[in-house]
């Protein structure tokens, strides 16, 4: 009654001869450790090119923001600055205000700009854009009665800037204004200090100014944007996004970096899942292979069932030994699939073996490979190894001992 594991092993793995079945079965484990290799290795890539992704948007987008839910600005004051701080977790923030506004270049060329107003001391401990400063410095203080201003390298050679030329900066409501009051437009004039390269993926500020001259070029008076918040930890934000929310009320809308480009991140969650259904597949052609194995072996151990049966081996006992060797198969496939998925990833990730174009932003294809992917994909080719041994087991339980041995 105790030997299942072992009559399921014999039945699998005979060594008498190579028949139809053995082969069967050794194309299951084959398609099982191909599918599973496969799954393993495409989403660690996925997961590694999210990553790539995800760094590149964290060097713009802050950990956690905060904005008004009713307005665009809102005024920043000590109670609301005490109230965010209040979390331990939170290292730095940083007020902003930002717009839209018109560049022109002595009217050579005009071009309309996102432009951000910040407080240097603050937001260069932000994004350590000091690192990615390719001409100039970050310098947006007043100097000789002219604002400083640090623009886009893209922009810079768009416009034909160089360090040291003035520009003028219209915002959009001076514009309307313009149009439906017949006045002429303030322009605020601005030094080009430097140009900055920072690897962005989406739109975001072309130019920044200090907060002060933003204020008075969008006519917010004492009024910001947002504030941008640095934690200790990236993967802290969707934590403590719900606290910081139900301390600062509905009055405020709290955004974490997930939600800063949500929409982006969502479509690499679908290709990873979605890359995931199409890949099981794979498996789920072997796990036919296993269907039709298992119950070739049940015709042709008939007699051998009906023997057990006789000799007190319960229904049960006859599905666990077929259940078995659906496990068997499973469990031999997912561990030199896991194996050899975790193999290449890990030789990918160390040596960099297949490359991408120059165009990219990387050289190489990016691998990250998640314990709970590992785990998520090794459990279910296992449970669809078992489950495919569940028709042959049934079929193997309903046979008749006499008819059985009529049968041989």
């Amino acid at each position: 009654m105790h030997y299942t594991g072992q009559i399921a092993q014999r039945y699998l793995f005979s060594k008498k001869h190579i028949s139809l079945i053995s082969t069967l079965t050794f194309i299951s484990i084959i398609g099982v450790t191909i599918g599973t290799a496969l799954l393993i290795v495409v989403l660690s890539v996925l997961n590694g090119f999210f990553d790539v992704v995800q760094g590149y948007l964290l060097n713009y987008d802050p950990d956690l923001r905060v904005e008004a839910s009713g307005s665009s600005t809102f005024v920043q004051n000590q109670e609301l600055v005490d109230q965010i701080n209040s979390l331990p977790e939170i290292t730095l923030l940083s007020p902003y205000v930002e717009g839209k506004a018109l560049l022109t270049n002595n009217g050579k060329e005009n071009k309309v700009i996102e432009v951000r107003g910040v407080d240097t001391e603050s937001f260069i401990n932000l994004i350590e854009i000091q690192q990615s400063i390719s001409a100039g410095v970050f310098d947006v203080s007043v100097r000789n009665r002219k604002p400083g201003l640090v623009i886009s390298e893209q922009l810079m050679n768009e416009l034909d800037l160089d360090l040291g030329d003035e520009v003028a900066l219209l915002s959009a409501s001076a514009m309307r204004r313009t149009l439906t009051q017949i006045t002429a437009p303030r322009l605020y004039r601005f030094e080009v200090r430097g140009a900055y390269e920072l690897e962005q993926i989406g739109e975001g500020a072309q130019a920044f100014i200090d907060i002060t001259a933003a204020q008075r070029l969008f006519k917010s008076r004492n009024n910001i944007s947002g504030i941008d918040i640095k934690l200790i930890d990236s993967e802290l934000a969707l934590q403590l996004k719900p606290v910081l929310q139900s301390k600062l009320g509905d009055n405020f809308n709290v955004s974490s970096w997930y939600d800063l480009q949500k929409a982006l991140y969502d479509v690499m969650y679908l290709e990873k899942w979605g890359a995931y259904a199409i890949l099981m597949i794979i498996i789920i052609v072997a796990v036919l292979n296993i269907v039709g194995s298992l119950t070739m072996i049940v015709i042709q151990k008939r007699r051998d069932i009906g023997i057990l049966i006789t000799m007190g081996y319960s229904k049960a006992a006859i599905k666990q030994i077929f259940r078995k060797q659906g496990l068997y198969i499973g469990l031999i496939g997912c561990i030199f699939g896991g194996l050899l998925g975790l193999l290449l990833s890990w030789l990918q990730l160390k040596f960099h073996i297949i490359k991408l174009s120059t165009a990219f932003l990387i050289d190489a294809y990016p691998v990250q490979i998640q314990v709970t992917d590992v785990v998520i994909i090794l459990l279910g080719s296992l449970l669809l190894c078992i489950a495919a041994s569940w028709l042959p087991a049934t079929r193997a339980s309903e046979i008749q001992p006499a008819d059985a041995i009529r049968y041989e």
